[in-house]
């Protein structure tokens, strides 16, 4: 370029800077968005030939896989733990995550009942399995532990059919609905929520230490659904507002390896505004370093009343979300939990094809933001 003409751009661009006021030239400034460092991951299927196949064919490369075979009055088979971390390792897949002992399957069916009913000295037996369970989960190379510190199981009263989905049904939960049922309280009887915080304290107190010393993040689903106080005799520890009970479990201890299954649809479901209210709670949980595996469930309604429906056409804007998730630094597995039902005998693995490849591109759209 001559000089004379260079001097021109250079005295035009000048020109065109001086007549911003500070306040323009700032609000054009936008931080660059955070690089992006979670995966998408499944925790259904387990470890099988046929199950990991169709995860790779998937492009899923991040599991849970399930559980190692139960000793009774030990815990987990090493072995067999070995054997399934070898399994995936065949097909280039990592095997990040098991579900601990402590399940959603309610205080009637759980395999570890006595811990959640507060009653010793069964729970301290049921604790050193428990524990055990974490060494080999470490020795094993697995770093998360999901599990859950229900009485009550997962609630539901019925399902939804959907013409404009192939009549997929959404498994829905209606609390008016559930007390024309008047269903029994359990076994466990009546349970307020201090109650309830003292029995996860208690198996916490004991099993974070070993958790520290094996390497493995423990991992606490939300109870699904958060309900009303008192409902069958129970108080869920996030119930009954979902946010106050995630503040005060993840204030439980200052601990690295003490956090959350992150369930989105779960949390959701006890909120009135989901697709705005879910962000702060995200927020949240996620600049404290809390959130170590994500379950990314949609679902129209909210509080008391909803569908649990497929990513792409519930209430909550997913988009949002896994934004949200890469600015707080989440790096841990994006995986779908529950999906939708149909008669197909092959509905279940089609319905989790959709949600990875819906995933996927997700997190392919906030990656490529970042990059710009």
């Amino acid at each position: 370029m001559q000089r004379r003409n260079f001097v021109k751009t250079i005295a035009a661009g000048s020109i065109g800077a001086s007549v911003l006021s500070p306040m323009e030239s700032l609000a054009e400034v936008k931080p660059k968005p955070k690089k992006v460092l979670m995966k998408v991951g499944c925790q259904s299927g387990g470890t099988t030939e046929e199950n990991l196949q169709l995860k790779g064919r998937c492009g899923v490369y991040n599991i849970d896989g399930g559980s190692p075979k139960f000793i009774p009055g030990v815990g987990w088979d090493l072995e067999d733990s070995f054997r399934k971390r070898d399994a995936c390792e065949k097909y280039g897949i990592s095997l990040d995550a098991y579900h601990w002992a402590l399940t959603s399957a309610g205080i009637d069916k759980v395999s570890v009942p006595n811990v959640m009913l507060g009653k010793s000295p069964e729970r301290d037996r049921e604790i050193d399995m428990l524990n055990q369970m974490i060494m080999v989960a470490g020795k094993t190379g697995v770093k998360v532990m999901n599990y859950n510190t229900t009485i009550l199981p997962v609630l539901r009263t019925g399902k939804t059919v959907d013409s404009k989905r192939g009549n997929a049904e959404y498994s829905t939960w209606n609390y008016a609905e559930a007390l024309k049922r008047n269903d029994p309280k359990t076994i466990a009887g009546d349970v307020d929520i201090d109650e309830m915080f003292e029995r996860i304290t208690y198996l916490l107190d004991r099993t974070l230490p070993v958790a520290k010393e094996y390497n493995v993040k423990l991992a606490n689903h939300i109870a699904d659904p958060p309900t009303p106080a008192g409902y069958r005799g129970i108080t869920r520890w996030n119930s009954p507002d979902v946010f106050a009970g995630i503040k005060r479990f993840a204030q439980l201890y200052d601990s690295k390896y003490h956090g959350f299954n992150f369930c989105i649809g779960s949390i959701a479901e006890g909120l009135k505004d989901p697709k705005n209210d879910i962000i702060p709670i995200i927020r949240w949980a996620g600049e404290r370093n809390q959130i170590f595996n994500v379950h990314l469930r949609n679902i129209k309604g909210g509080w008391n009343n909803f569908q649990e429906v497929y990513p792409d056409n519930g209430d909550m804007n997913f988009l949002q979300v896994v934004r949200e998730l890469r600015e707080v630094g989440f790096d841990g597995m994006v995986m779908p939990d529950h999906v939708p039902h149909h008669h197909d005998p092959l509905a279940n693995w089609q319905s989790f094809a959709f949600c990875y490849g819906y995933i996927k591109g997700l997190i392919q759209a906030v990656t490529e933001e970042a990059a710009v």
